[in-house]
C-alpha cells in the first residue's frame, strides 16, 4: 500500500514537472515573438500593413498595389479565400478582407562559383 502511494506521487509529481516544463517553452517563445517585433519595429520593417487591417485601410494607407495576384482557395469554408497584392519589396496576404501576413520581397541570392 505504501509503495503504490509513493509510486502515485512520484507520477504526479514528474507530471508536474512536464507541465511545468511546457509552460516555461511557451514563455519563452512568446518572449522572443515579442522581441522580435521589437527589432523589427526598430530596423525599419514596420513600414507594412499590420495584421487586422481591411484591404480598404491597406489601400487607403499605402496605395494601390502594383499588381493583385489572383485568390486562392475559397473553395470550402475551412479553406476561405486568400487574397495576395503586390507592393514594392513586400507583399500582402489577406484571408477574406482582412490582412494575415505581410511578406518582404527576397533578394535572388548570387550564384555560387
Amino acid at each position: 500500500m505504501y509503495l503504490k502511494f509513493i509510486l502515485a506521487m512520484a507520477s504526479a509529481f514528474s507530471a508536474s514537472l512536464v507541465l511545468a516544463s511546457a509552460v516555461h517553452a511557451e514563455t519563452l517563445a512568446v518572449q522572443h515573438a515579442i522581441r522580435h517585433r521589437h527589432h523589427a519595429v526598430h530596423a525599419g520593417y514596420a513600414d507594412v500593413p499590420a495584421r487586422g487591417l481591411t484591404m480598404a485601410q491597406v489601400q487607403l494607407r499605402y496605395g494601390a498595389p502594383l499588381d493583385k495576384l489572383p485568390p486562392a482557395g475559397g473553395d470550402a469554408p475551412r479553406h476561405p479565400t486568400i487574397n495576395r497584392w503586390r507592393y514594392g519589396g513586400y507583399t500582402v496576404y489577406f484571408e477574406r478582407s482582412r490582412v494575415i501576413h505581410s511578406v518582404r520581397d527576397s533578394v535572388a541570392a548570387a550564384p555560387r562559383s
